[in-house]
């Protein structure tokens, strides 16, 4: 019964009474109004075999200077409430409401607060709770995907490298990520940072483990005037075209109703730590610096949205050809 509520929460912690290999972090982002300075911060657990290697974690990516520190602490250093997203790493608490950091020294001395409102969760249904669709309940999957905040407001500061950094009317963005091992290959882009408030994009396609085999599977969210526009593997629609370069990444996607089609310019970027089934030490390099162009259209070809994403984060990672040939 837990682990059914559980998975009508994603942004729960879902790793209470799983067995090693189990790794599960949050994804926090925070972009200030004027959009010069760029956080990503990501708290998490990763329970390996080996006891040796298990540890609670605080990742931060600066995409401002294209920094990334990683803050290991003992695995009991790691607390979440049951009922809620409500996390401590060390002296760091992170929730829906607000984070807050009391990170390293010196010139990767992170303190402060920052806090959320009008949050907008990906909706939760009984045939599909949350961005995966009815994938979610199926008890074998490598990695699960969760977003708990597709946009919404920030509020306060954080005192970083010696100088406060003032987040208030900045946007942010929430998401999540639990199982045993990042995917082999992954396209992963997301920004909230249009001409127009309001808009967020988030999608992804990669590898998926299933019965001894694996497909490319994608799962694509475009919120837009109030309302979720879904593409992925789960609802029927399919990749038309699919192009990973040095400097972009193609991708367009159509089904019954509407076309999407995104250009991310890829920018330089930070490694950072991802898990595989032995360790923390998979380098993943991101950036928050990229920009997506947006188009969607309807089956006449008429636009229903153009525009361009700022700040966006973007990973592109793995076998990257067998990505590619899967289609």
């Amino acid at each position: 019964m837990g682990r059914w509520r559980d998975t009508l929460h994603p942004e729960r912690f879902q790793g209470r009474g799983r067995r090693p290999p189990w790794f599960e972090g949050w994804y926090y982002k925070l972009v200030d109004a004027a959009g010069r300075q760029r956080l990503a911060v990501i708290p998490g657990v990763f329970l390996g075999a080996d006891p040796a290697s298990r540890h609670a974690f605080v990742q931060v990516l600066d995409g401002t200077t294209g920094r990334a520190r990683y803050h290991r602490y003992p695995a009991q250093e790691f607390e979440a409430a049951p009922d809620r997203l409500e996390v401590r790493v060390g002296k760091s608490r992170f929730g829906t409401s607000s984070l807050e950091l009391d990170l390293g020294e010196g010139e990767g001395r992170l303190r402060g607060a920052v806090h959320f409102s009008a949050f907008q969760p990906w909706p939760v249904r009984l045939h599909a709770p949350g961005i995966m669709g009815w994938y979610a309940w199926v008890p074998f999957m490598e990695c699960y995907h969760g977003v708990v905040s597709l946009d919404h407001a920030l509020d306060g500061g954080l005192e970083l490298g010696g100088q406060r950094v003032d987040w208030s009317g900045g946007r942010g963005y929430v998401e999540k990520d639990w199982g045993r091992a990042f995917p082999s290959a992954y396209v992963w882009m997301q920004t909230n940072h249009f001409g127009e408030p309001g808009i967020s994009l988030t999608a992804s396609i990669a590898m998926i483990p299933w019965i001894r085999r694996a497909f490319r599977g994608f799962i694509v969210g475009l919120w837009h005037q109030g309302r979720l526009h879904r593409f992925a593997t789960y609802t029927g629609a399919r990749t038309e075209t699919l192009e990973i370069a040095d400097g972009h990444v193609l991708w367009s996607l159509r089904d019954r109703r509407l076309r999407l089609e995104l250009r991310a310019t890829r920018a330089p970027g930070a490694p950072l730590v991802g898990p595989s089934r032995t360790e923390m030490h998979r380098r993943v390099d991101e950036t928050l610096t990229s920009s997506v162009e947006v188009r969607l259209s309807d089956r006449a070809g008429r636009t229903l949205f153009a525009g361009t994403g700022r700040n966006a984060g973007l990973e592109v990672h793995g076998d990257l050809a067998r990505l590619l040939a899967e289609g």
